[in-house]
C-alpha cells in the first residue's frame, strides 16, 4: 500500500515541467542555466519547481561558484518504481479475485 508520503511524491512528479526536469537530470547533473535552455521555462518558474523537487527529496544541490547544480536522487525514484512494481504484481495475482455483489 502506498503511503501519503509516496502520494505526495506522485503529485510532485505529476507536473509536466517537473517531470521534464527529472528526465533531464536522469541523464546528467545540470545547473539552472542549462535547465532554462533545455526546458524554455523562465528562470523564476524553473527555480520554484526545483525548490519543490528539492523539498520533496527528489533532487539534491551542489554549489559551484555562483551556480547551483542539481542532481537526481535515484534512490527516491527507485523506491517509487518499486512500489509501482509491487502494485503491478499484486494486480497480476489478484486478477481472478472478484468480490460478489450484494
Amino acid at each position: 500500500m502506498m503511503t501519503s508520503v509516496d502520494a505526495d511524491l506522485i503529485r510532485v512528479l505529476a507536473d509536466p515541467l517537473r517531470l521534464r526536469i527529472v528526465t533531464l537530470l536522469s541523464r546528467e547533473t545540470l545547473c539552472t542555466t542549462h535547465l532554462v535552455e533545455e526546458t524554455g521555462a523562465r528562470q523564476t518558474n524553473l527555480s520554484n519547481h526545483l525548490r519543490v523537487l528539492r523539498e520533496a527529496g527528489v533532487v539534491e544541490t551542489e554549489p559551484c561558484g555562483r551556480f547551483t547544480y542539481y542532481r537526481l536522487r535515484p534512490d527516491v525514484i527507485g523506491r517509487l518504481a518499486g512500489q509501482f512494481a509491487d502494485l503491478a504484481e499484486s494486480a497480476r495475482t489478484a486478477a481472478d479475485n472478484k468480490r460478489a455483489c450484494p
